[in-house]
């Protein structure tokens, strides 16, 4: 049965990545790994990556994510290599990497005799990205859970620029005396879609090594020394995945109850709010009427309103004298 005084997380997330779509230039996605040595052991809500100097040239090369293993491989752009020899030389790439690379049109392969040759398309724009936001949903903080604790070791981690804490709630000082100094404090108010800057966040140390919680038991805490290489390395895997994933990953409900607002979110009409797909709907709500689902064209959307492009041109090419090798 579909639980209508259910706290509305999803409901103030998507709200909330709808507000800063159209106040900010930032790439939003949601819910995306943050931990360095196993990404899934941190889970930001929502990530905005702040496009940089060579934003253009990264919106080029393709709509989907790039796989880091292949951006931070030895094959470049130069002299195409044996893709055998590329994979067995590396202790990062393999060849599923090396699959995704050529699908998103990041590498392109040539054969010569019974070998496969691959090069990268084009040179990789490091500085295509100026800054990582973290954004942390608690709508409630009555229920903070392990609110003070994720935001800790995001604090200590720095893997973010800047990491955020975004609440409904009345904020009190109460409030901001248990969390760290260091992180911004939003009040948001999903119906209005506005946003009280109560604190604003101070610059994390991206470039210096970070410590990242790693088990807690009673009694005992393990932590892991991250170096700044890793921290790099995680910081592009972020970036990527945000570009790549967008934050309309759901679907609409197929209920005749459901629609899409305009700003692509799913609504249902019988309890007038949007809704988590995944968690309100289907037969066990009890409202639940069979039907086609409106579609949701989530890259259509997310190109007109943000920095990011739905149909890049690409960046293959045909290099003089290789025609024989195709």
């Amino acid at each position: 049965m579909f639980d209508v005084d259910a706290p509305q997380e999803f409901a103030f997330e998507l709200a909330l990545c709808t507000h800063l779509e159209a106040a900010t230039e930032w790439v939003l996605s949601r819910q995306l790994g943050a931990a360095v040595e196993r990404s899934g052991r941190r889970i930001m809500d929502v990530v905005g990556v702040v496009p940089g100097p060579a934003f253009d040239d990264r919106t080029r090369i393709t709509a989907e994510t790039i796989p880091v293993r292949a951006v931070e491989s030895d094959v470049g752009v130069g002299e195409a290599i044996a893709r055998h020899r590329a994979v067995r030389e590396s202790d990062r790439l393999h060849d599923a990497a090396v699959d995704a690379a050529v699908e998103v049109g990041f590498f392109e392969t040539e054969r010569r005799k019974t070998r496969e040759y691959v090069r990268q398309t084009t040179r990789y724009p490091d500085d295509w990205f100026d800054r990582l936001v973290g954004v942390e949903n608690k709508p409630d903080l009555g229920d903070p859970g392990a609110l003070g604790r994720q935001l800790r070791t995001d604090v200590s981690l720095g893997l973010f620029d800047s990491v955020i804490l975004a609440t409904e709630s009345h904020v009190t000082r109460a409030h901001l005396n248990r969390i760290p100094t260091e992180v911004g404090v939003w009040r948001f108010d999903p119906e209005t879609q506005s946003r009280d800057v109560i604190r604003e966040p101070t610059p994390l140390p991206t470039n210096a090594p970070g410590v990242e919680l790693a088990e807690e038991r009673p009694l005992e805490t393990e932590i892991e020394v991250v170096g700044v290489d890793a921290k790099a390395r995680s910081r592009r895997r972020v970036a990527e995945r945000a570009y790549g994933k967008g934050w309309r990953t759901y679907d609409a409900p197929a209920c005749a109850h459901a629609e899409v607002t305009d700003d692509g979110r799913p609504y249902c009409t019988q309890f007038d709010r949007v809704v988590d797909p995944s968690r309100a709907c289907g037969t066990d709500c009890d409202a639940y009427d069979p039907a086609v689902a409106p579609e949701i064209d989530a890259d259509a959307l997310r190109d007109a309103r943000t920095p990011w492009v739905e149909n890049p041109p690409g960046v293959r090419r045909r290099q003089a004298g290789l025609d024989r090798f195709q």
